[in-house]
């Protein structure tokens, strides 16, 4: 018998049904075997998204058994050749958790294009490397792609204080951005002056009526709260403004009797930025993403992005309670011993 014959199945977290956290089971699954094209990651730890949050609720109808959509790890498997085993790697998206199984496991293939190779001298751990690639390549993708972010410009940042919103912060004041950020709880507000944020408001759902108040427009909205403020969102920003939303922290519901010809102030920019369809296709390379200097920022501590707190494999339901709880004020990881 050989070795391989040997080896325990690998284990994997599986929505056993759609719903709360404990719907989140330890199992055992079959190995996965990478396709042409995918690459196959040995776990090592992964973060915590509020989308996953979604797709265990059944809130984007049906998903993929595993759920996770990030992970950093070492590749097992590449059958393209390109990258050797033990090769240490992050990874997004591609479809995990969604249309394939996920990184909750010990085992994931990820398609080539959302693989990035991390450099073997850079002092980061595991759980420090896992709470990085997400969130910041959506944060860069919608401050700088849709948004077209200059230096000087005021942004406000509207969720500021979730993982998203604090990556948000962090690249737009490395990029010489005047940032306004925004908070529901106003205890939040030191720790985002401490990242870099000029100004904190209070989010009552009218930042319009604030912002009219003050000296100085704003250029970009950088909006994760969604469809429940879209309205007050468009009409916070200049005229000729641009507003980019990217998460839906208020809510899915849509926003009723939407008329562009009312509620879309003349000249002001909308658009969306949907990370989990997009991020690794042709017209959105994970590779344009420029991880390596964000992870060099992050390990001098120029960038606040190590997690708050780190999980175990078999801690993920508690995981999740926290998660949507809400409380973490910051990105959480999990790690797969």
């Amino acid at each position: 018998m050989t070795t391989q014959e040997w080896m325990p199945p690998m284990k994997a977290v599986v929505i056993s049904a759609y719903g709360a956290p404990e719907v989140l089971t330890v199992t055992d699954l079959p190995d996965p075997v990478p396709a042409p094209g995918e690459v196959l990651i040995r776990v090592k730890a992964f973060g915590l998204n509020h989308a996953e949050a979604y797709m265990r609720a059944g809130a984007w109808g049906e998903v993929a058994a595993v759920p996770g959509i990030e992970c950093a790890g070492l590749v097992e498997a590449d059958p393209s050749g390109r990258l050797a085993p033990g090769t240490r790697v992050v990874a997004i998206l591609g479809g995990m958790g969604r249309t394939r199984n996920g990184s909750y496991a010990e085992l994931v293939t990820v398609p080539a294009a959302n693989v990035s190779v991390v450099a073997p001298s850079l002092p980061l751990d595991w759980a420090e490397l896992a709470a990085v690639p997400e969130v910041y390549a959506t944060a860069w993708y919608g401050l700088f792609g849709n948004l077209s972010l200059r230096p000087g410009e005021r942004v406000l940042v509207r969720g500021a204080t979730s993982s998203l919103g604090q990556a948000a912060v962090n690249l737009a004041v490395d990029h010489g951005a005047r940032v306004l950020a925004t908070t529901r709880n106003p205890a939040h507000a030191p720790l985002l002056k401490d990242i870099g944020a000029e100004d904190v408001l209070i989010d009552d759902g009218r930042l319009a009526a604030q912002v009219g108040r003050a000296a100085t427009p704003v250029d970009a909205l950088f909006d994760l709260v969604g469809n429940s403020v879209l309205r007050d969102s468009l009409a916070t920003v200049r005229p000729r403004g641009r507003v980019c939303q990217l998460g839906f922290l208020g809510g899915f519901d849509p926003v009723p009797d939407f008329d562009p010809v009312a509620d879309l102030p003349t000249g002001v920019q909308l658009s969306f930025f949907g990370s989990a369809f997009v991020l690794g296709t042709p017209e959105f390379p994970f590779a344009d993403v420029p991880l390596d200097a964000i992870y060099a920022k992050v390990a001098s501590g120029a960038f606040r992005a190590r997690p708050v707190r780190v999980f175990r494999f078999d801690q993920i339901v508690e995981a999740h309670r926290i998660m949507e709880a809400g409380s973490a004020l910051g990105k959480m990881t999990v790690t797969v011993d």
